[in-house]
This record gives C-alpha cells, sequence and structure tokens, in this order.
C-alpha cells in the first residue's frame, strides 16, 4: 500500500495526556484531522497527579506552536521555581531563588496543563472509554484497532502517546519497563497554610530536596494551597508488602518510615508522617537504554511510550516537543512514511541521549548535594 498524504490520513492518537493532546492541537491548527482515544472513562475520571515545569527549550516551544503560550504563563507559578536542598535536620544548605522576571521553566499543576489542552482541540477529538486493546493489519497499512469494548477501527496511523505501559509500543518494539531499584513514595498535604504551617514553612513556594546518602525526600508546592511529598528509597520493589503491609495500611507504612528516618529531626519527620490521607506507592520505572525500533510507515511512539525515563524534570517536557515536532512533519511531510522517518530521525537521537545521561539519575536523589541534571532536578512529572 502507498503511503497517504497526510491531509488525507486517518490519523489516531492513542492517550490524551498532553502529549497526546498537544500532537492533536498542533495537527487541527494546521489543518489535519485527527482522533484522540483514551482508556478513562472522561477527563475528570482520576487525579492528573503533581505539578510540572515546562522548560523554554522543549515544553515552552510545544505550546508555542500550539498557540497557547500566553495560556500558560496566565496559569503557571513563576516563583515555583524556587528550590530548597536542606539536610536531615532541616538546615537549609543552598537555596536558588529565581529572578522577579524567570521564565525559563515556571511550574504549573498537570491537572491544569490537561485541561488547557484538552480545551483547545476540536470538540469530538477526545473519544473517551476506549481502552486499546491490540493492533493489527500489516506494516504498510491500514492498521486496525482493537479497544477493550470490542470495537474496531481502521487506521492510517497510529501514534502511541499511553505512557509507560503503552499498548501500541508493542507493535513496534519489545521493550517494557525495568524497575530502577529506586521508588517513591507519594504523601499529600492539603490546605497547608492552615493544617501545616510548619511544612508550608520548610517547602516554600517551590520545590525542597533533603537526603542523607540512603533515603532522601522532594517535596512540591502545587497548586490550591497543596503539597506533594515523595519519599525516596532504594527498596525492593515490593518492600510494603515484603513489610506485611499494603498501600492501605497508613499506619503501618508510617511505623516503618518512621524507623528509617528515625535519625532525621522532629520537623523533618513531620513532612514524612504526617501526610493526609493514604500513601502512593510509585516504583520507578525506565525502559531499557538506548530503547530504539525499526521504523515503521504506520506506528511511532512519542513520550514515555518511546523514552521512559527516571522522573527527573524531562518527561512531559519531552513528550509535548515529540508532539509537536511529529505533528509539523506530518504537516510539511508529502506522506505520513516521509512524517514519520524525519520525526524518529530526530526523536530517536534525541531521547537515547537524554536517557542515557538520566539512566541512574533516580539514585542522585539520595544525594546529599543538589542533582544536577542540566538543571532539570524536578521529579514525578509523569504518572507511572
Amino acid at each position: 500500500m502507498n503511503s497517504p498524504e497526510p491531509a488525507n490520513a486517518r490519523i489516531s492518537i492513542i492517550g490524551a495526556g498532553p502529549g497526546g493532546l498537544t500532537c492533536a492541537r498542533v495537527l487541527q491548527r494546521r489543518g489535519i484531522a485527527v482522533t484522540v482515544y483514551d482508556r478513562d472513562p472522561g477527563p475528570d475520571a482520576r487525579n492528573q497527579g503533581g505539578t510540572l515545569d515546562l522548560h523554554a527549550d522543549n515544553g515552552q516551544v510545544a505550546l508555542r506552536e500550539a498557540g497557547l503560550l500566553d495560556a500558560f504563563f496566565a496559569l503557571a507559578r513563576p516563583e515555583g521555581q524556587e528550590m530548597r536542598q536542606m539536610d536531615a535536620a532541616g538546615t537549609i544548605t543552598s537555596h536558588q531563588i529565581p529572578a522577579p522576571d524567570e521564565l525559563f521553566k515556571p511550574e504549573i499543576d498537570r491537572g491544569q496543563l490537561r485541561d488547557l489542552l484538552l480545551e483547545s482541540v476540536q470538540p469530538g477529538t477526545v473519544h473517551w472509554g476506549r481502552a486499546l486493546d491490540t493492533i493489527s493489519g500489516p506494516a504498510d497499512g491500514p492498521r486496525r484497532l482493537h479497544f477493550a469494548d470490542g470495537t474496531t477501527v481502521e487506521t492510517d496511523l497510529v501514534i502511541g502517546a499511553d505512557g509507560a505501559f503503552s499498548r501500541v509500543r508493542p507493535a513496534v518494539s519489545p521493550a517494557v519497563p525495568e524497575y530502577t531499584g529506586v521508588s517513591f513514595l507519594e504523601a499529600w498535604f492539603s490546605d497547608v497554610e492552615n493544617r501545616h504551617p510548619a511544612i508550608a514553612e520548610l517547602v516554600g513556594p517551590g520545590s525542597a530536596h533533603a537526603a542523607d546518602g540512603e533515603r532522601g525526600l522532594f517535596a512540591q508546592r502545587n497548586g490550591g494551597n497543596h503539597i506533594r511529598i515523595y519519599l525516596v528509597q532504594r527498596v525492593p520493589v515490593d518492600w510494603i508488602s515484603a513489610d506485611g503491609l499494603t498501600t492501605e495500611d497508613t499506619d503501618g507504612i508510617r511505623a516503618v518510615l518512621r524507623d528509617r528516618y528515625a535519625h532525621w529531626s522532629p520537623r523533618m519527620l513531620q513532612m514524612i508522617t504526617e501526610n493526609d490521607g493514604p500513601y502512593v506507592d510509585r516504583p520507578i520505572l525506565a525502559l531499557p537504554v538506548p530503547h530504539t525500533w525499526d521504523h515503521d510507515a504506520t506506528v511511532t511512539l512519542l513520550g514515555d511510550a518511546a523514552h521512559l525515563m527516571p522522573p527527573l524534570g524531562v518527561g512531559v517536557n519531552l513528550a509535548m516537543l515529540d508532539a509537536c515536532e511529529l505533528a509539523l512533519a506530518l504537516a510539511n511531510a508529502p506522506t505520513v512514511d516521509d512524517a514519520v522517518r524525519a520525526y524518529e530521525s530526530t526523536m530517536l537521537p534525541r531521547s537515547t541521549e537524554t536517557a542515557e545521561a538520566l539512566e541512574h539519575g533516580a539514585e542522585h536523589l539520595l544525594s546529599t548535594g543538589i542533582p544536577d541534571f542540566d538543571d532539570d532536578a524536578q521529579p514525578v512529572d509523569s504518572a507511572h
């Protein structure tokens, strides 16, 4: 089968996260039709996660192409760029304060970013409650999408923007995410200025990191007077069940944490054990490095589906840059096949270089120094 012109192609994006929606938005601005399928029953089916920073050299580039940069700045929190490094006693050892006009990587809640993108695409673009099961059909197309509800759709291009456990990835690659040996335990704090003023003072308006070489924490101010704290440990992936606990056993987990962080000061322990509600277990997974695949004219990947890395501030930024570049390639190439080749020729080397730099990056969050990944030290910008 000859590869169709992008303007005449049936393009299907799997996943209505920031990457998938950015791709859809840029395609529609260039006059190219697209359909997005998402497994969630609706846009409000689940919490979208914590805060993230969008960088001027990737995430903001994509938003500019999407015509949404000014709207982003209206929602973003430039003060969230502040970074505090503390020791186990809670003493600030390093303090990075952004300039009043600094806009290189302002923070925004993930839910706000998702809503901004979702409201920008044409009505009916996203088909909710469509969980992809498998993909069939010849490599030169057309492809057939098989959904869990028994329905099928024929398409000329499948774009996998469906995250760590992508159902599109197996069509081009056998790779699966692997545990890095480091796990995050997420703790939530609400109405912090009133209910947790001491924690609010410790964290400040941005982020705070503390570690003792074996264990650590990373705290992030979110919008709406919330703070999320990620406890960083080098543990077996099943450490909670190995201790005879479940994630619902908040008191039991707190007892384990009090023991593991026993030498930390009381003012730091409050960030570890005084959370509102249960903890969330987030073992850190990553795809093998490098992760590449043989070119396929009808299937490609972006974001975590293509290059899942430790969550150190680049995930959503790279996903949105991938999405933007793929959409522009489709807008400018004579065929879908040509567009996918052009996109992957840039994306795969970039993602390989970044993944190699961050391959053991989660370990650095256990270090007493400030992690330095080209100034990208904000973890947890994507849910696993």
